[in-house]
């Protein structure tokens, strides 16, 4: 896959994050553009498309692209760069949504050398935190 597809496919997985609580928040939202503008994207017609809200992405489209996005043997950086990026989406708005909670445990057990060594300890802690908390209520 190319560097630009990729680059499409991290952002249509970080705008499927942003829908999987069934609503955009305004942080939210002010992270997506700021993605798409870093990369040049923004007179993307897909990704205009995606950030027009218009349409919901439903949870099983965005976890479709996470596949697709790290394939069979992911990379670390690439892992990475994705848990960087839908971490930073998530926490954006200062709320953690059971729906976004089960997103990063999914992508948690994706990891690719298994051991959750690449993930930074306060974020795990962090995640694990929100997503027990969530479940109990």
């Amino acid at each position: 896959m190319s560097k630009e597809n990729k680059t499409k496919l991290l952002i249509k997985i970080l705008v499927g994050a942003a829908w999987i609580d069934g609503v955009i928040q305004a942080e939210e939202r002010e992270y997506l553009k700021k993605v798409v503008t870093e990369n040049h994207l923004e007179n993307d017609p897909e990704i205009k498309s995606l950030l027009s809200e218009i349409k919901p992405i439903n949870a099983q489209e965005c976890y479709q692209w996470l596949e697709d996005y790290l394939g069979n043997s992911p990379k670390t950086e690439d892992y990475q760069k994705l848990l960087e990026a839908i971490s930073a989406l998530v926490y954006s708005d200062g709320d953690i949504d059971i729906q976004e909670a089960k997103l990063l445990s999914r992508l948690q057990d994706l990891e690719p050398n298994g051991d959750n060594k690449s993930i930074p300890k306060q974020i795990l802690q962090s995640i694990k935190k929100i997503y027990q908390k969530a479940i109990a209520t």
